[in-house]
């Protein structure tokens, strides 16, 4: 099993803004970003900051991919 942000990445799109962005806007590092899109694991402060910057809950922003990794 694995984390996918695939909805923090569709929260995104729906909101016109880019990694940049979320950068800024949740004052996290480019490191977090590309932890983010290699779908590694992060602290709950760093999701907790991106939930905040997004107004939203963590269950929007992550789920759990139950599907077998290679």
């Amino acid at each position: 099993m694995t984390i996918s942000y695939d909805k923090l990445w569709k929260i995104l799109i729906d909101r016109k803004m880019n990694k940049k962005d979320l950068r800024l806007a949740a004052g996290v590092s480019t490191a977090v970003i590309a932890k983010l899109g290699k779908g590694a694991n992060l602290t709950t402060d760093i999701l907790l900051k991106i939930c905040m910057a997004l107004d939203c809950d963590i269950v929007d922003i992550m789920e759990i991919d139950k599907r077998e990794s290679e």
